[in-house]
């Protein structure tokens, strides 16, 4: 047998065994993605490149290594999004530390971020601060991981981010977040985004930002199962009743707690864009703006205190 031929049949039986573990989940993943998954699931946990993959490393594992391996693809055949398995989410170019109990970031997330920091750096209506008396003061409310509130404390200069949530789980990440990725600009606190109105903080922040819970109860049959039965519906869902329950009650509170100048802005549903937009203008907000995410959904808005 020549060299060449023996090669191929080396490379035929090392990637069967890499086809078997995508394939093992491709009952919930199509092709592309389950090769995805478990692409990262090597990389991450093995240290493995694509080309160590094509090259048979899955088969040098050691036994024990192999014994969690199988655990990992265990949990991914029931579901478990492949973020909450490894135990983080790469999100707008950082690595930030998830656990059940936690959104898991998405990337149209890093879209909202993109807009908040072009804004700040072009200065619209926003005083830029380069000490303490004068700093860009931001409230990330339903911070969830910190992602927001790490993000803009670390890429707009002069900033003192504050994130607030209400569950102890979120709390805790976030706070380990901050740790991790060393953002000594960005404190997390606990608040209730629907009890705003007992604070007086009057012309306190120059931007607020908000990704709230805004999926309607009725949308659930359009979800995809693995979001449902493994991320916080506490983050996640609001009454059919009550869309913008919480985006109602978070303008609210910043129609008087932003400076003059100050921009809100919210993740949004599209399907509710035209009814946020009213309630923003209903309470005096200007300027009121909604941008497309990179799938084409209106998935953002900011609006302008006067």
């Amino acid at each position: 047998m020549s060299y060449l031929c023996s090669q191929i049949i080396i490379y035929d039986l090392e990637m069967k065994t890499y086809q078997q573990l995508w394939q093992s989940i491709t009952p919930l993943y199509e092709a592309g993605e389950a090769q995805a998954i478990v692409r990262t699931v090597l990389d991450v946990k093995y240290g493995m490149t694509l080309t160590d993959i094509i090259c048979g490393k899955v088969n040098e594992l050691s036994a024990d290594e192999e014994r969690k391996l199988e655990e990992i693809i265990r949990r991914l055949q029931k579901g478990e999004p492949v973020q909450y398995v490894l135990g983080e989410a790469d999100f707008a170019g950082r690595t930030f530390h998830v656990e059940p109990g936690v959104l898991i970031p998405r990337p149209e997330t890093a879209e909202l971020c993109e807009w908040i920091e072009k804004d700040a750096t072009e200065n619209k209506g926003i005083t830029e601060g380069e000490n303490e008396e004068n700093a860009i003061r931001i409230l990330d409310i339903c911070t969830g991981s910190g992602c927001i509130a790490i993000t803009l404390g670390l890429d707009i200069g002069g900033s003192e981010v504050t994130g607030w949530d209400i569950s102890e789980d979120a709390l805790k990440i976030a706070q380990g977040n901050v740790a991790l990725l060393d953002a000594g600009n960005v404190k997390i606190e606990y608040q209730d985004a629907l009890k705003l109105a007992e604070t007086s903080d009057a012309g306190r922040w120059n931007i607020i930002v908000s990704n709230p819970p805004y999926i309607c109860e009725k949308e659930k049959a359009d979800m995809e199962k693995n979001v449902l039965e493994h991320e916080p519906g506490i983050a996640l869902f609001v009454p059919d009743e009550e869309p913008l329950k919480f985006y109602r009650a978070i303008a609210e509170y910043a129609s008087s707690a932003l400076k003059s100048g100050g921009a809100l802005y919210f993740e949004i549903n599209p399907i509710y864009e035209k009814e946020t937009r009213e309630m923003l203008e209903g309470l005096g907000f200007k300027a009121i703006d909604t941008k497309e995410d990179a799938f084409g959904k209106q998935r953002m808005m900011r609006a302008g205190k006067s």
